[in-house]
Formats: structure tokens, C-alpha cells, sequence
């Protein structure tokens, strides 16, 4: 059963002189260090690319070929820089350098074939043949750097945006904590719903919460949201404390129509004690499965909250299940919604807390028959000294 505590910030806190803990993980290695790949392409992607290589030399040889064999074909010696404009758009400078020789001799050769060599009218298209290869090249060497600096550029956001949501899959005070996100825009993998852990004074914490919009206003918003949980987590005494000086640390910087969700949750011995600020319950699965429903509901942060704690027994063996609306907001193409609980049940009896996890999203992306459309975020947390009973398969 659910037990209530009273709301109000706590008071008190640490010193500033007291030395706060190591935070964990460690930060991630420098992405200069790292040599830069392209990035690899489907097998039908990659096919098709192969294909094209030798397009635009077959360009060149099918406009000099009329005029090798035709002699009452005119001088066609400046469509020949088609070919290097075509390997310049799609390839790199050793490619277009190919295919600027290959221009070039054809053009010379096809002087030579109308007995045009020499005369100022050839001198003066080969000339310009000649100016638009080099032109060619440059371009492609611009082009072959910028690729190189934005691919450079996506590592360094990728790998502080793994700063920002950390993957966790370890034992922290006791508790194994393992974690799952999905982002729904293609080109972050940082949405707007967050999750993190802190080792602190008062036991292990952890938040998930749920900004609200999109794109980078709700990326920034999430930054801001896990930076100051961070700070707070060690300081305050207790979790309404800690939720007071969240939203206290927040509200200035939201818009008049943003606001985060949230959950805390903080694991003591045979316990875990929850504040839920207008965000989905959490799910306890052990010998049965449940929601653990707040007993008044709570305003999310940014909206005036008036923080509630409540605690909830934790058996041997039971698993806590803290997620986002992606989860409970998923539909099927006939606009059914997800059976948390029937597939929760199925999915946490997996020994291994990664193993559930991964169960869990499979069932989720079979339901919906796509791809995710919205931001997700699990964490499932058990007492590590207790033990689930293997599935018999």
C-alpha cells in the first residue's frame, strides 16, 4: 500500500563547503580524437551509388562519340563539361578529376578528328572546357570539406547529446537501473522526454519527466531540466524539497504555455518513495502488477506544484517501471491503444532488466506496425539483491 507524506519543501541542506560526489558517468571522450567515416548506406542505397559511378564518364564518351564518327556534327566540345558538373554534385575530387582528364581528352581528341587543331575557335572552346574542369574540382573539394565538417559537427552533437541521456545499465546503490530512449525526430536523438539517476546522500534518485512541444525549444528545455536535477539531486534533504527547487529553478525559463512532467523516485531499504507531478505512474511488477497511483494529483512543474510524497513497498523480486506517454499514447493503425499492463506483465518477467526492456519496445512497435512517432523514455529499477525467476520457454 501506498503511504502519503505531507507536502511542503523541506529545509536544510549541505554546506557549500561539503564535498559533493563524483558524478557519473564519466565525461565522454573528445569526438576530435575520433577519425571521421562516412556513414554507411542501406544495401539498396549503396547499390544504386555503385551504379552511378561510371555515370558520368558514359555522359562524356555518348556527346563525343557523335562527333568522333559524324563529321557533319557540330563542334560539341563545351557539352563536354557536363560530365565533371555531374561528378562534382554526386562525388568526390579524385572521381571528378577522372572525369575532367577524360573530358579533356575527348574534347582534344574531337579537335583533331573535325582538323580543328589548330584554330582559335577550338583554342577557345577547349579553353573554357579546360577553365570548367578546374572549376569543377574546386567545387568538389569544397563540397568533400563541408561534408567532412558537418559529419563532424553531427559527432559532436551526437556525442553531447549522449551526455545529456546517458544509457545506464548498472548496479547504482543497490538498485540495478537500466534505461531505453527513443527520439522521435530523425535528426536529434534528444526529444523532449528525459530521464536521469544521482547517487546521492539520500539514496539513489531518479527523474523521468516529459517537456512539453518539440524541435530544439524542447531539447534546450530537457538540457535544462536534467543540468538543474543534477545540481539539486545532492542538496535537497527530501524529494518535495528537491521538486520545490526544481520548478523553482525552471518556471523562469519556460514560456507562458510550457511545463514539464515529472517523476522522482527515491530507493531506500524495502521502499521507494515517489512525488509525481502530472506524469503517468509508475508500474510496480512483482507477484502482481499495478499502477502506483499518486493519492492527490500533483500540477506538472512550471504550473505552481504542490509536491505530495507517497511511499510503496518494495517486495524481493519486484521491478519498478518508470516511463513517458509514448508508452501509454501509442496506437495501432485501427487506433487501439497499448495494453500496458497485459504487455508489461509479459515483457518484465525477462530475467535480465536489458532483456525486458528490449521485450517491452518490440511489443510496442509490433503494436503500432511503424516506427515510434513520439518520444520515449524507459527506466526499470530493482533492488539488485532480488532475484526474478527465469521464463520457461
Amino acid at each position: 500500500m501506498a503511504a502519503s507524506d505531507g507536502g511542503g519543501a523541506g529545509a536544510g541542506s549541505r554546506s557549500a563547503g561539503a564535498e559533493r560526489p563524483t558524478t557519473w558517468p564519466p565525461p565522454p571522450p573528445d569526438v576530435g580524437r575520433r577519425a571521421w567515416r562516412p556513414p554507411s548506406l542501406p544495401l539498396s542505397a549503396e547499390l544504386r551509388a555503385r551504379w552511378l559511378v561510371p555515370a558520368p564518364l558514359v555522359v562524356c564518351l555518348l556527346i563525343a562519340l557523335p562527333d568522333l564518327f559524324v563529321s557533319q556534327v557540330p563542334p560539341l566540345t563545351t557539352l563536354l563539361l557536363i560530365g565533371p558538373l555531374l561528378a562534382c554534385a554526386r562525388f568526390g575530387v579524385r572521381h571528378t578529376v577522372i572525369v575532367c582528364c577524360l573530358s579533356a581528352a575527348l574534347g582534344l581528341a574531337t579537335g583533331i578528328g573535325d582538323d580543328a587543331v589548330p584554330s582559335v575557335g577550338f583554342d577557345v572552346r577547349w579553353s573554357g572546357l579546360l577553365l570548367g574542369c578546374a572549376l569543377t574540382v574546386y567545387v568538389a573539394r569544397r563540397r568533400e570539406h563541408l561534408a567532412m565538417t558537418l559529419a563532424h559537427a553531427r559527432e559532436v552533437a551526437r556525442v553531447t547529446q549522449e551526455a545529456i541521456l546517458r544509457p545506464i545499465s548498472r548496479t547504482l546503490d543497490g538498485t540495478q537501473v537500466c534505461t531505453r530512449y527513443h527520439c522521435a525526430a530523425r535528426e536529434s536523438t534528444v526529444g523532449g522526454d528525459l530521464y536521469d539517476v544521482a547517487v546521492t546522500p539520500y539514496g539513489l534518485r531518479v527523474l523521468v519527466g516529459d517537456v512539453r512541444g518539440h524541435g530544439l525549444d524542447a531539447i534546450r528545455l530537457t538540457s535544462d531540466t536534467i543540468t538543474a536535477f543534477r545540481e539539486l539531486a545532492y542538496t535537497a534533504p527530501t524529494l518535495i524539497a528537491l521538486t520545490c527547487a526544481l520548478d523553482e529553478r525552471l518556471t523562469p525559463e519556460l514560456g507562458p504555455e510550457d511545463f514539464v512532467t515529472a517523476v522522482f523516485a527515491e530507493f531506500a531499504p524495502g521502499e521507494v518513495r515517489l512525488v509525481n507531478c502530472g506524469h503517468p505512474p509508475p508500474l510496480r511488477s512483482g507477484h502482481r502488477i499495478e499502477f502506483l497511483e499518486p493519492l492527490i494529483t500533483t500540477p506538472a512543474l512550471g504550473l505552481s506544484p504542490d509536491p505530495r510524497q507517497y511511499r510503496v513497498r518494495l517486495q524481493p523480486g519486484d521491478r519498478l517501471l518508470l516511463y513517458t506517454d509514448g508508452l501509454t499514447e501509442a496506437r495501432d493503425p485501427e487506433g487501439n491503444p497499448f495494453p500496458l499492463l497485459g504487455e508489461a506483465a509479459m515483457a518484465l518477467r525477462e530475467p535480465l532488466p536489458e532483456e525486458a526492456l528490449h521485450t517491452l519496445h518490440t511489443r510496442l512497435t509490433a503494436h503500432t506496425g511503424t516506427a515510434l512517432t513520439d518520444d520515449l523514455a524507459l527506466v526499470l529499477c530493482q533492488p539488485a539483491t532480488a532475484t526474478v525467476t527465469a521464463r520457461v520457454r
